[in-house]
C-alpha cells in the first residue's frame, strides 16, 4: 500500500470528525441560545419546592440535543445500509456490501451513544421533576422508584432498552432483512420521549401526539441520511451517485412530511397566529420554521446542482454544501430541543375534565344529523386515507401510461375501502366513539370487518409488483425485490397460515375487550390509535387469505375457504352475545369518567355495542359469500378455457389430450363395474 493510498482515507476521517464537531456545536450553540432567550434555563425560586441546581438545568437540554442526534444517526447509518447502498449477489443471495457493513457497524457504535445519552437524560429528568441535585439521585433510591412511575421516566427507559438491542445486534447482523429489522426498531425507539412531552398535554392533544410522531418519524432519516451521505463524501467511497440519488428523493418526501406534521403541531398548541410573535414558545417555532425554509433552499440546489455535479465525479463541492447542511440541521435539532423546553402558552379558557381525557368538549345528544355532521379531525387516519389513495392511483396511472390496464372494479373496491375509514374516523363517528361504547363497536366493526374486504379486493401488492420498477443495479433491492422477498418471507409465511390469521382475527378480540388493555387504549391517543390500526390489520389479513386477490404463501380450495367462514364468524356472534350479557360495565374508570348526562347507562350502552357486534356479523358474511361465489366460478370457467386450449393444442398435434385421457379411463372404470356386475349376476 502506498503513502498516498493511506493519507486519504486519514484525511477523509479527519473531515468527517471536524464536520460532525462543528454540527454538534452548532447544535449545542443554537439550543443555549433558544434556552435563554425563552427563559426555559432562568433560575426560578418557588417557596417549598427544591431546585434540580444548575447542572441539571443545563445537562438535561445538552443530553437531550446528543441523544436526539445520535439517533438520528444511528437510523441514518441502517437506512444507508440497508436502502441507500446497493445490496450485492443475485437472487436468492442478497447479501450487504462491505460499505453497507461497515455503516451497520457504526450503527452499533452510535446506538451505544444513543443508549448513554437516553440514560443521562433520564437520571436529570429524574432530577429536575423532584426537584433534586443530580448526586441525590443517584446515590438515593428515587431513580429506581419513579422511573416507571413517570411517563417520561418509562419513555426514556424504552428508549435505553431498545438501544442496546439495535448495539448488540447491528455487530452481527449480516443480512438485509436483519439490517431492515434494526432500522425499524431505532425508528420505534425514536417515539417515546417526544410522545411523552407537550404532544400529551396540548389543548388538542389527538392532533398533537400523531403530528409530533409523524414529525419525529420524518426528521430521522432526514437528517441522520444526509450525515451519512456527507460522511461517504468525505471518505472518498464508491457509489456515492447512487446513494446521493437515492437520498434526495427520500429526503423530498421527509421534507414535506416534516413541513405539514410541523405546521399541525404548530397550530395544535399556537391556535392564535399572533402568539407566533407574542410569546416565548411562539419565537422559537418561528425560528425553526426560518430554518427549515433554509433547509428547503438546501435541497433544491442539490437537486438542480449537487446531484449532476457527483453524477459527472465531482464529489468535492457536494460535500462541502452537505456539511454546512448538515450543521443547518444539527442546529435545528438543537432549537427543537429548547422549544420542548419551553413551556407552551396556557389555555385562555377553563379545560373541562372532558375535554381533558378526550380532547374536544362534550358533544350533544346524538342524532344521525350530528353523527354525519359533527366531524372530529384526525390526524392520523386522514393522512393513512390520503396517502394510500394517492399510492394506489399512482400505480394505476403508471399502468395507463405504458398500455397496460388495471380493473376499475378493483379500484373501486380500493377507494370504497377508503372511503369506509374516512367514515368511521372522521365524522360525528369519532367523536362520539370515546364517549359511547356502542359507537365505538361501530368503529370496530366497520374497521374489523367490513373496510378490509374492499380493501383486500382493490389487490393492492399485485398492483405494486406490476406498477414498481426492477431495481436499476443488478442483485440489488429497490421497493419491487423488497415486496417480493416479503411475500415469500418466513415470517409472511407463517402469520399468513389461514389457521394463524383466524386465530389472530378471532382472538384479539376477547383479549383486548376482557383485559385491561381495552381502558388503556382509551386512556391514550397512541394506544387507541394502535387498536384501530390492528382491528384494520388484522381483518385485512384474515380477509386476504379468504378472497384475496394477491398472491400468498397458501392458497385454501375453495370449499376450505367457506368453510373457514362458517366456522369463524359464529365467534364474533358469541363476543356480541357475551358484551350483551355483562353484569359489569368493561373499562368502568373510563366511561365513567367521560359518560355523558343525556346518554342511557354504561352498561345498557355496552349492551347495545354488544348487540351491535352480534348482528353486524351477517353484512361481511353475505358480501364474502357473493365473492366466494363469484372467484369459484371465474376460476372453473378460467380452468375449462385452459383445458380447452390444451385439447386443441394435443388435437392439432394428433395427440390424445389430457381430457381425452380422463374421459377414456372414466369410461374404462365403468366398463370393468359393469363386467363385475355381470359376472356376480352369472
Amino acid at each position: 500500500m502506498t503513502k498516498g493510498s493511506t493519507e486519504t482515507p486519514a484525511k477523509g476521517a479527519l473531515a468527517v470528525a471536524r464536520t460532525a464537531v462543528v454540527a454538534i456545536a452548532a447544535a449545542i450553540a443554537v439550543m443555549v441560545a433558544g434556552l435563554v432567550l425563552g427563559g426555559a434555563v432562568a433560575e426560578k425560586v418557588i417557596p417549598g419546592l427544591g431546585d434540580a441546581g444548575a447542572l441539571t438545568r443545563w445537562g438535561l437540554p445538552v443530553a437531550r440535543v446528543l441523544m436526539d442526534l445520535s439517533g438520528a444517526v444511528t437510523v441514518g447509518a441502517l437506512l444507508a445500509a440497508v436502502a441507500l447502498l446497493p445490496l450485492s449477489g443475485g437472487k436468492g443471495a442478497v447479501r450487504l456490501g462491505d460499505d453497507a457493513l461497515g455503516y451497520l457497524r457504526a450503527a452499533s457504535w452510535s446506538a451505544a451513544g444513543w443508549g448513554a445519552a437516553a440514560a443521562a437524560t433520564l437520571v436529570f429528568t429524574v432530577a429536575d421533576v423532584l426537584g433534586q441535585p443530580v448526586g441525590e439521585v443517584l446515590t438515593g433510591s428515587e431513580l429506581s422508584s419513579y422511573v416507571g412511575q413517570l411517563p417520561q421516566g418509562t419513555a426514556l427507559m424504552l428508549v435505553v432498552l431498545l438501544t442496546v438491542v439495535v448495539a448488540l445486534l447491528a455487530r452481527t447482523t449480516t443480512t438485509p432483512a436483519a439490517a431492515a429489522g434494526l432500522l425499524a426498531l431505532a425508528v420505534i425507539a425514536l417515539l417515546p420521549p417526544p410522545l411523552t412531552g407537550h404532544s400529551a398535554s396540548a389543548a388538542n392533544h389527538s392532533v398533537a401526539v400523531t403530528g409530533v410522531a409523524l414529525h419525529v418519524a420524518a426528521v430521522a432519516p432526514w437528517v441522520g441520511g444526509l450525515a451519512v451521505v456527507t460522511a461517504h463524501a468525505l471518505l472518498g467511497r464508491d457509489r456515492l451517485a447512487v446513494m446521493a440519488d437515492r437520498f434526495s428523493r427520500m429526503a423530498l418526501w421527509c421534507y414535506v412530511l416534516v413541513g405539514v406534521s410541523g405546521l399541525v403541531n404548530v397550530i395544535a398548541r399556537l391556535p392564535d397566529p399572533a402568539e407566533l410573535l407574542s410569546t416565548d414558545y411562539g419565537r422559537i417555532a418561528l425560528g425553526k420554521i426560518v430554518a427549515f425554509a433554509v433547509l428547503g433552499w438546501f435541497g433544491w440546489w442539490h437537486r438542480t446542482r449537487s446531484l449532476p455535479a457527483v453524477a459527472d465525479g465531482r464529489r468535492g463541492a457536494f460535500a462541502r454544501l452537505a456539511g454546512v447542511e448538515a450543521a443547518v440541521m444539527a442546529a435545528t435539532m438543537g432549537l427543537a430541543v429548547a422549544l420542548a423546553r419551553t413551556a407552551p402558552p396556557a389555555p385562555t379558557t377553563e379545560e373541562s375534565p372532558v375535554k381533558a381525557l378526550i380532547g374536544y368538549d362534550m358533544p350533544p345528544a346524538i342524532t344521525p344529523g350530528r353523527l354525519a355532521t359533527l366531524w372530529q379531525f384526525d390526524f392520523f387516519f386522514a393522512a393513512l386515507a390520503v396517502v394510500l389513495g394517492g399510492v394506489y392511483l399512482a400505480g394505476v396511472l403508471r399502468l395507463r401510461r405504458r398500455g397496460d390496464s388495471w380493473p376499475w372494479l378493483r379500484t373501486a373496491c380500493w377507494f370504497l375501502g377508503l372511503l369506509s375509514i374516512v367514515v368511521v374516523t372522521q365524522t360525528g363517528v369519532a367523536r362520539y366513539a370515546p364517549v359511547l361504547f356502542s359507537v365505538h363497536m361501530v368503529q370496530h366493526m366497520v374497521l374489523n370487518m367490513l373496510t378490509p374486504i374492499f380493501l383486500v379486493m382493490g389487490a393492492p401488492v399485485t398492483l405494486a409488483l406490476r406498477a414498481l420498477k426492477p431495481a436499476a443495479v443488478r442483485g440489488d433491492r429497490g421497493p419491487r425485490e423488497w415486496l417480493t422477498a416479503a411475500l415469500h418471507s418466513r415470517y409472511t409465511a407463517v402469520i399468513a397460515h389461514p389457521a394463524v390469521a383466524t386465530i389472530i382475527f378471532v382472538a384479539s378480540t376477547f383479549a383486548l375487550y376482557f383485559t385491561p388493555l381495552f381502558e388503556s387504549a382509551m386512556r391514550n391517543h397512541l394506544g387507541h390509535i394502535a387498536m384501530m390500526v390492528h382491528f384494520l390489520a388484522a381483518g385485512s389479513l384474515f380477509f386476504w387469505v379468504l378472497i384475496g386477490v394477491d398472491p400468498a404463501p397458501r392458497k385454501l380450495p375453495y370449499p376450505g375457504r367457506i368453510l373457514l367462514l362458517f366456522v369463524t364468524m359464529p365467534f364474533h356472534a358469541f363476543f356480541g352475545i357475551a358484551l350483551m350479557n355483562l353484569g359489569e360495565p368493561l373499562a368502568r374508570g373510563w366511561y365513567t369518567a367521560v359518560h355523558p348526562e343525556w346518554a342511557t347507562s354504561i352498561l345498557k350502552d355496552q349492551h347495545t355495542g354488544g348487540a351491535i357486534a352480534w348482528g353486524f356479523g351477517e353484512i361481511p358474511t353475505f358480501i364474502v359469500l357473493i365473492v366466494l361465489a363469484f372467484q369459484w366460478f371465474s376460476d372453473d370457467q378460467r380452468q375449462a378455457r385452459r383445458e380447452d386450449r390444451r385439447a386443441d393444442r394435443a388435437e392439432a398435434r394428433g395427440e390424445a389430450g389430457a381430457a381425452d385421457d380422463e374421459l377414456g379411463a372414466y369410461n374404462a372404470r365403468l366398463a370393468k363395474l359393469a363386467e363385475q356386475d355381470r359376472t356376480r349376476k352369472g
